[in-house]
């Protein structure tokens, strides 16, 4: 891909340019020549040319980029121009100006293989110079004639030079946003990994446990294989509700959001589920796709936990932002819980819901704090 924008694209972009300021200059130089000359005929037809030649190579390059690898039948037709600006204008300031772009064009469609003609519209323009100079002309007026064709040479090496510039910087630009892509699906596979192995994966394990003992107790243990087949059952509901979580969950954070609203929306699904109201507070914050994303499965998670265990009546949610720094406050009127000393028995007590949380919270360079105790229901404030 960026091989071909180095020698298609960049090159027709820039060649529509060049063909449009050629044109611009051919012009104008033309229409004010119109005024000095006693039949405006030959010019008129010159300037037709060139409008006839840029319209035409505009479309061709346009609809047609690829030309820009075989370059020189356009190149061809684009001097057969410059010749019939030249036999109609009888060598005025439009043919030099027809010329100088056209050694541009060749610079921008051939590189530096275009100073070969470049140098042929120079000894052109010099020949021409020769012969329209007359014997004893101003001195300046001759100087400034006969440096002008010149500018082919120069047109061509500038064109070839900035051509290949604006390749690399293409390219190099295409590789950039392939090697972010590239990441981005790196990092959305990881992402999608850990969710099917924190939640589904581990149900689906279980339940295999399960089956695999279920045969040898249908002959030996009739009543362990009825809770076994009951474990299956529930294990294999379990694994269909997390995977549809997990599915609602990727659903819901859509980047292009505010994360306000889907904050909002997350807490909006919830309460209309468990019929518990959330008072919600949110900053005009616009944290990263990553971080967003991880902290609606933080409060998804924490809101299932006050929805299975703590007989809430009411919820507040709360989200601050400062540099450099966010805060996602989840907090509830129902029933605390004695917190473990550490992960380890927060895993033996079959809490992993938190422990999912903290994981969450550590992949994002963030931490999560949690502060409750075993008593009654608090008043709400």
């Amino acid at each position: 891909m960026g091989q071909h924008v180095d020698r298609v694209v960049a090159p027709a972009a820039l060649g529509r340019a060049v063909l449009l300021a050629r044109a611009a200059a051919t012009l104008t130089a033309g229409a004010v020549g119109l005024r000095l000359v006693a039949d405006p005929r030959p010019l008129l037809a010159a300037l037709a040319v060139v409008a006839g030649t840029t319209l035409a190579g505009l479309a061709v390059l346009s609809r047609h980029p690829h030309v820009a690898r075989h370059p020189v039948p356009v190149l061809a037709a684009d001097t057969a121009a410059v010749l019939g600006v030249l036999a109609l204008d009888g060598g005025g300031v439009t043919f030099y100006c027809c010329a100088v772009g056209a050694s541009a064009l060749a610079g921008v469609l051939a590189g530096m293989w275009a100073l070969p003609l470049a140098a042929t519209h120079t000894a052109l323009g010099y020949l021409v110079a020769a012969a329209v100079l007359p014997a004893g002309a101003d001195p300046r007026l001759a100087g400034f004639v006969l440096t002008f064709p010149i500018a082919c040479v120069l047109a061509a090496a500038g064109a070839a030079v900035a051509t290949a510039a604006l390749g690399r910087y293409v390219e190099l630009s295409v590789r950039v946003v392939a090697s972010a892509q590239r990441t981005a699906a790196a990092s959305e596979r990881a992402r999608l990994a850990r969710e099917l192995h924190d939640s589904v994966t581990k149900t689906l394990r279980g339940v295999s446990f399960a089956a695999l003992a279920l045969p040898q107790s249908l002959r030996r243990h009739p009543d362990l294989a009825e809770q076994l087949a009951d474990t299956v059952s529930r294990g294999a509901s379990v694994a269909a509700e997390e995977a549809r979580e997990l599915v609602d969950g990727l659903r819901l954070d859509a980047p292009d959001s505010d994360f306000a609203d889907t904050v909002q929306e997350i807490c909006r699904r919830w309460s209309q589920v468990y019929g518990i109201p959330v008072r919600l507070a949110t900053a005009p914050v616009d944290p990263p796709v990553a971080v967003r994303y991880e902290l609606c499965r933080i409060l998804q998670e924490a809101l299932h936990n006050v929805a299975q265990h703590a007989s809430a009546r009411h919820v507040g949610v709360a989200v601050r932002g400062a540099p450099g720094r966010l805060e996602l406050r989840i907090r509830d009127d129902g029933r605390g819980f004695g917190l473990p000393a550490d992960l380890s028995q927060l895993r033996a007590a079959q809490h992993f819901g938190l422990i999912g949380m903290y994981e969450r919270a550590h992949t994002i360079d963030g931490s999560l704090h949690v502060a409750s105790s075993p008593a009654a229901a608090r008043p709400w404030r």
